[in-house]
């Protein structure tokens, strides 16, 4: 049987200031985020939408959650596969595109992870498993756009290490 999982969080919106919406260019986009357990984080919008640019924004935390869900479902099964990863850093970039109403959409995600394993065999199972975590992580599977990998197998104390060149979704 297929088991369901809740999460909660707030998120108040700390901007209004005197005013509050009075008009589009006077209001404060800034928030906070809380959740029971880790520290508040505190957002905002896009520097392009007159948000703060030292707060995260919402396109970000979008970004961040696609990367964080790839590595997470991938870690665990390199660790399944006895595929030892020694380090792992994804230098992601996401895509929006604004549409005529105001609205927009995010039209492409990439991920470009690059895991370093322990053994030269074990290179080519680290490769072939970003498809496999592609297809498992939550949020990946939620997303209506695509979701690319361009991921960079190193094997530790190698002198050189080449791209893999396998994508997923």
């Amino acid at each position: 049987m297929p088991r369901t999982h809740s999460y909660e969080l707030t998120v108040t919106w700390t901007g209004a200031g005197a005013g509050g919406t009075v008009n589009y260019r006077d209001y404060g986009r800034d928030h906070q985020i809380d959740a029971d357990g880790p520290p508040p984080l505190l957002g905002s919008a896009d520097p392009t939408f007159r948000g703060d640019s030292q707060r995260w924004n919402p396109e970000q935390l979008l970004l961040t959650a696609l990367a964080q869900c790839h590595m997470l479902s991938y870690l665990s099964l390199c660790a399944r596969g006895r595929v030892v990863v020694t380090a792992y850093t994804d230098e992601a970039v996401g895509t929006m595109t604004e549409s005529g109403d105001g609205g927009g959409a995010f039209t492409e995600v990439v991920l470009r992870p690059r895991v370093t394993v322990a053994t030269p065999e074990m290179a080519e199972r680290a490769a072939e498993l970003h498809e496999r975590a592609h297809r498992l992580c939550f949020i990946a599977s939620s997303v209506n756009f695509p979701v690319r990998h361009e991921p960079v197998i190193v094997v530790a104390d190698a002198p050189t290490a080449a791209p893999t060149g396998r994508t997923a979704g």
